[in-house]
């Protein structure tokens, strides 16, 4: 979390406090003038908004969302009944409870100075809006709280609400981020809620703060025609998380507040009968500590990488999860990431030393780097399986090697030829969470734990899609 001041010219409206959350990419921002404040885009885990409040003596009086979103649960409705603020969204929007129905060009004051005006920015889906921050006595917008519409160097995606309206919902997008780039002052801050890892951004940028002006110098959406920027956002779009399907529906039936209590502890006996239930039942330990030693069965998942995304997009949806931890805080940490996604209760938990969640032994695999990858590649063949996303694997790869992205491995697991199995990605994380998909099914695998870039140094021979 971390806060950042508005342009020096309006330091005296007031501050807006930067809510990361890197794990999925997005942030959600609460804005005050010292006393009044509101909230834009929050994530289901409201108490860290309610703990600004109280550490700053603040009163929360709206609660903005700029779209149903698609990649978290919000937690807009239960923040706004737990302070009395109003929660306010699109009255185009369908959904089953109370809210604030906004419009087009609407303007609400907040606090003694500070106005928010309303602004339909249709795009990233077909009832989306933006947020223009107002000073009520300068009448200058100084800041655009833009959701999933104009993001650093991109927008939001298109795609995410079916294929026959991918192309109308870029056309829009283009027309969107025109509108806000006329709309506002060359130095008014932009605060996106997608684009910082989120796979709603159409494309990502390593940028942490931008202006409109940046943007309408450099952003493809204010540079090109709309017919080119339609053209290449399309043909670059990638796949995205299976969960999403489960988010807006969510989203639109007005989840409560996240219950994150610790889960019942799981003994040894109750993991091997979830696992021969077929339910899940994930180590949360680094690829390092899983590798050496493991329940059999059990799916690795790291807290140290991209958890929640990549266990989302896997996971049968509303199978019971059991989850493992070398410590009781890692399970409420990776409670809080699931909360966020649609995944409220683990069925049970256990922490602590893994010789106690089996009763029988642990079994393991081997880590390798990619320089003993080339080493048994040049005394022997083995199958070498690529888990990167097809466009990653298009840039560069391995001569010879498969490429089974991880989120299509459980589907296409069958197609893998027989024999010893070195799986790798870009940097470790999503082969071992395939290693323990596949040895859980009783493959034979190695995991390469290393980054891709070390390929080439270690002699193996790189081709690409147009090679």
């Amino acid at each position: 979390m971390s806060a950042a001041e508005f342009a020096p010219s309006s330091a005296g409206l007031g501050t807006v406090v930067v809510l990361e959350t890197p794990s999925l990419g997005d942030r959600s921002y609460l804005v005050h003038d010292g006393r009044a404040a509101f909230v834009v885009d929050p994530q289901r885990d409201i108490d860290r908004v309610l703990e600004l409040l109280d550490r700053e003596k603040l009163s929360l009086t709206h609660v903005f969302e700029t779209h149903l979103h698609n990649d978290y649960v919000t937690g807009g409705l239960a923040l706004a009944r737990e302070t009395g603020a109003t929660y306010l969204l699109n009255g185009r929007e369908e959904v089953s409870f109370d809210r604030e129905p906004l419009h087009d060009g609407q303007v609400l004051d907040v606090g003694d100075r500070m106005a928010v005006e309303v602004v339909a920015t249709p795009g990233h889906t077909f009832h989306h809006l933006s947020y223009v921050l107002q000073d009520t006595v300068t009448q200058r917008r100084q800041a655009v709280f833009s959701g999933g519409s104009l993001l650093y160097g991109s927008t939001g995606r298109p795609d995410l609400l079916g294929e026959e309206h991918t192309e109308r919902l870029a056309q829009l997008q283009h027309s969107s981020a025109h509108r806000l780039g006329g709309l506002v002052p060359d130095d008014a801050v932009l605060y996106p809620t997608h684009g910082f890892g989120s796979f709603c951004s159409a494309t990502q940028s390593d940028a942490s703060r931008s202006t409109i002006g940046a943007e309408r110098r450099s952003n493809p959406v204010l540079v090109d025609d709309q017919a080119t920027y339609v053209r290449d956002l399309l043909a670059g779009l990638g796949p995205w998380p299976a969960y999403y399907t489960h988010i807006a529906p969510l989203n639109s039936a007005g989840p409560g507040r996240a219950d994150l209590s610790y889960p019942e502890t799981a003994t040894a006996d109750e993991i091997r009968r979830r696992l021969d239930a077929g339910e899940w039942v994930v180590d949360l330990r680094n690829r390092t500590a899983f590798a050496a030693g493991h329940v059999p069965g059990t799916f690795n998942f790291g807290l140290d990488g991209s958890f929640a995304t990549n266990l989302g997009w896997l996971i049968d949806w509303g199978v019971p999860l059991t989850l493992l931890a070398a410590q009781p805080e890692d399970v409420a940490a990776a409670q809080r990431e699931l909360v966020r996604i649609g995944i409220d209760r683990p069925v049970a938990a256990a922490s602590g030393d893994p010789r106690r969640w089996s009763e029988h032994r642990l079994v393991s695999f081997e880590l390798v780097d990619f320089a003993t990858l080339a080493d048994v590649l040049g005394r022997r063949p083995v199958v070498v399986v690529d888990v990167r996303r097809h466009e990653e694997f298009a840039i560069s790869h391995v001569d010879g090697a498969v490429n089974v992205p991880l989120h299509e491995l459980r589907a296409r697991a069958d197609e893998l030829p027989d024999g010893e199995l070195w799986l790798h990605c870009q940097s470790g994380y999503r082969a071992s969470v395939a290693a323990s998909l596949l040895h859980a099914a009783g493959r034979d695998v190695v995991a390469v734990d290393d980054h891709f870039t070390a390929a080439a140094v270690a002699g193996l021979r790189l081709t690409s899609a147009e090679a």
